[in-house]
């Protein structure tokens, strides 16, 4: 289901903006960019849907490591928090990074928690245990073999992000020229990563 507010003439795109900015380089270009952008971000903004209500939430994540060509995102996670038991009961997930140009990426897929013991090693940070604690009972201690730790991996299914173009005063410039001729100003790259195109990347 679709919703428009009004129509346009046959000739004209009714989102200007899209039109202007959406690129489409090739696969690995579009991934290499995209990557780069979640390493040099650190910091993600994880959407579940929260079990209890339906509604949606949203928590600052650290990325910890990526899997499947760099487009599989691995998070640390306690696993007796609450988002693990959204995604228990809710898999699909979002996952969007945005630094302070301006700049973003939003990465659509389906979460896994991993209580392997094999791949919670491997991946491993001392300073979870600033977030966990030791509980002094020799077990939940914040270490490696702390049952508590598991690791949310997130296969992506789909992408979209923007990239700006040129500097800040250009992009300043042809805004204000928008602004008055009505154009829209070519600022971004924006770019858009199907499924079909992830698939290639696993």
């Amino acid at each position: 289901m679709s919703f428009s507010n009004t129509s346009v003439p046959g000739d004209k795109p009714a989102d200007p903006y899209k039109a202007t900015n959406l690129t489409h380089p090739d696969l690995k270009e579009k991934v290499q960019d995209l990557v780069s952008f979640m390493e040099s971000c650190k910091f993600g903004m994880m959407t579940t849907r929260i079990e209890s209500s339906g509604l949606l939430t949203s928590r600052c994540m650290a990325l910890a490591a990526k899997e499947g060509g760099g487009v599989d995102l691995l998070f640390h996670t306690n696993t007796e928090s609450g988002k693990t038991d959204d995604l228990k009961s809710e898999p699909k997930i979002n996952i969007a990074f945005l630094n302070s140009t301006g700049e973003w990426a939003s990465v659509s897929g389906e979460a896994d928690i991993v209580t392997d013991r094999e791949m919670i090693r491997k991946y491993y940070s001392p300073a979870l245990k600033a977030w966990l604690g030791d509980l002094e009972d020799g077990k939940h201690d914040g270490g490696p073999e702390d049952p508590r730790i598991g690791v949310i991996k997130v296969k992506a299914l789909t992408a979209t992000y923007a990239l700006a173009t040129g500097t800040s005063l250009g992009r300043g410039a042809d805004i204000v020229k928008g602004a008055i001729t009505g154009a829209a100003p070519k600022v971004n790259k924006l770019r858009e990563i199907s499924e079909e195109e992830l698939q290639q990347c696993e």
